[in-house]
């Protein structure tokens, strides 16, 4: 018998699964301009964590200890890295962030130009959609999960979740002083689309009320966990592995948690925060929780 994967090798062999599955989620019969298509794939295929659609699939598995449970949800985890590959792509234009580099590459609108990003980003997100309604039309999903599944991508990407994050983080450059401003940006602009992922997972694995209640606790200290450790490997971070820049918060004058709590405190906070995380996952009474627990562990101490 083969020994049991660790963490991070499940993490490894799910993202590349969700990989292999993203090369044809575009299909090849459509008539799209093809340097559309390229851009599109340039950033899809950049690489990066695949966090968020390793916590869809895990957590369809968490609910359900079995695999087709995960094989059913593979249209969903393709479609929340679509959502989290053109947030990334309209980041890094000059209007927003202004970065040239992105795991490692360069940034798309440096490669395609700025308007070809934007469209890009623009394709992306609403391809999305219609990757969701696969899992049912495909996967055997419930017509009501995959509508329940739109409808909360809907509300946790959009202007009440990741994309007024993402507004209230630009307005916030113009001077955010207190935690609280910091918490509200970093809950949407991150957490939100994390706590969608698992949220989504575990509808497709036939959650109770009660579980999915737990799962967002979970989700939504894991994300804001998740959000702190960026800022402090902003500061402390190895380049080469992060794959961009480090000190960009500190040259763009954002505020950060380490530049309000300081480094050592916002350490603490990441480790306070994820066993809240793994509180609320003891409380689900989930089938398989392993892997979200080791998930959670894994984020606390990552280096990239």
């Amino acid at each position: 018998m083969s020994e049991p994967l660790t963490t991070q090798q499940y993490i490894s062999q799910t993202a590349a699964e969700v990989e292999a599955a993203l090369r044809s989620v575009l299909p090849a019969k459509w008539d799209v301009p093809a340097q559309l298509r390229e851009s599109m794939n340039y950033s899809v295929d950049a690489g990066g964590k695949r966090l968020r659609p390793v916590l869809v699939l895990a957590a369809a598995e968490a609910i359900r200890r079995d695999p087709a449970a995960a094989k059913a949800a593979l249209p969903v985890a393709c479609a929340i890295e679509m959502i989290h590959t053109y947030s990334l792509i309209h980041d890094d234009l000059p209007a927003m962030d202004d970065d040239d580099y992105r795991r490692g590459k360069l940034t798309n609108h440096k490669v395609f130009g700025e308007a070809m990003a934007i469209l890009a980003g623009d394709a992306l997100l609403t391809h999305a959609f219609y990757s969701i309604v696969q899992s049912a039309r495909l996967n055997g999903v419930p017509a009501e999960i995959a509508l329940q599944i739109v409808e909360e991508l809907s509300v946790l990407a959009g202007a009440s979740g990741m994309v007024g994050g993402q507004a209230a983080d630009m307005l916030g450059e113009q001077g955010v002083t207190s935690i609280e401003q910091l918490k509200y940006i970093h809950q949407h602009k991150t957490s939100d689309l994390i706590v969608f992922s698992l949220r989504a997972g575990a509808l497709i694995g036939g959650a109770t009320a009660e579980q999915l209640e737990r799962v967002t606790e979970f989700g939504t200290a894991l994300g804001l966990a998740f959000q702190i450790q960026d800022d402090i490997l902003d500061l402390i971070g190895d380049e080469a592995k992060l794959g961009k820049k480090t000190n960009s918060d500190v040259e763009q004058q954002k505020v950060t948690y380490p530049f309000l709590i300081g480094l050592e405190e916002s350490q603490l906070e990441v480790e306070r925060l994820t066993d809240v995380a793994k509180q609320a996952l003891n409380q689900a009474e989930l089938e398989a929780p392993a892997r979200l627990f080791g998930i959670a562990d894994y984020l606390m101490k990552r280096d990239h």
